[in-house]
């Protein structure tokens, strides 16, 4: 089974929203459709691979790379998305409730497993 395209529009929201599909999973594709749809991430990306890559020449971190910013792209290109979990993370933070807190954080690591398990294309 393959993951769709995540479109939140929040509570009660059914209207599908276009997203930018996922590129191919090579860090020149990601950085392009960063550019392109997500380009507030771009100064983090590329200080990140000067840091772990580039200035080090030691490609071993590149499949890592790869996957935290593929989840990283994946939330960014829909910003119903990014804004929800934001708003999860906020919320889990104030909350005094050790339960609401957990199940709040609970539903923000659902989302972005559910983010970083986008497929190329979709």
């Amino acid at each position: 089974m393959t993951a769709q395209p995540i479109h939140y529009d929040g509570p009660g929201g059914d209207r599908p929203r276009r997203v930018p599909p996922m590129p191919e999973r090579t860090p020149q594709a990601l950085r392009l459709a960063i550019q392109e749809h997500a380009p507030h991430l771009l100064p983090d990306f590329e200080a990140h691979w000067r840091r772990a890559i580039g200035d080090t020449f030691n490609l071993t971190p590149v499949p890592a790379f790869v996957r935290l910013w593929w989840t990283q792209y994946a939330i960014a290109r829909d910003p119903g998305l990014e804004a929800h979990l934001l708003d999860l993370e906020q919320r889990a933070a104030k909350c005094e409730d050790p339960r609401e807190s957990a199940a709040l954080l609970a539903e923000y690591s659902r989302l972005r497993h559910q983010a970083a398990s986008a497929e190329p294309g979709r």
